[in-house]
């Protein structure tokens, strides 16, 4: 991806603040009680109000390794096996 291709903030869109900077820094979440770290998240930051905002690529990052995310993709490929297990053995009903 190219930086032309990155998401580019001029002004924060909660503030209106035009110093809001891209900074590459350790994003630190909790799920469930327990603490996880993204390493080297780059994302735009507010100086002003503290606001953050992540593009695609940023989220996608903290996706995986987020335990909730982890928890519900565990959930849908559970979900897809049953499925295609119920539509090979015949179970499975046509509309």
């Amino acid at each position: 991806m190219t930086m032309n291709d990155r998401l580019q903030i001029k002004r924060c869109p909660t503030c209106g603040n035009d110093r809001i900077e891209r900074v590459v820094r350790d994003v630190t979440r909790s799920y469930e009680g327990h603490s996880y770290t993204v390493p080297a998240v780059e994302f735009y930051h507010c100086r002003k109000c503290g606001e953050k905002v992540y593009d695609r690529e940023a989220m996608l990052k903290i996706e995986a390794f987020s335990p909730a995310y982890r928890k519900r993709r565990a959930l849908a490929g559970a979900r897809t096996h049953s499925i295609a297990a119920e539509t090979t053995s015949g179970r499975a009903t046509g509309g």
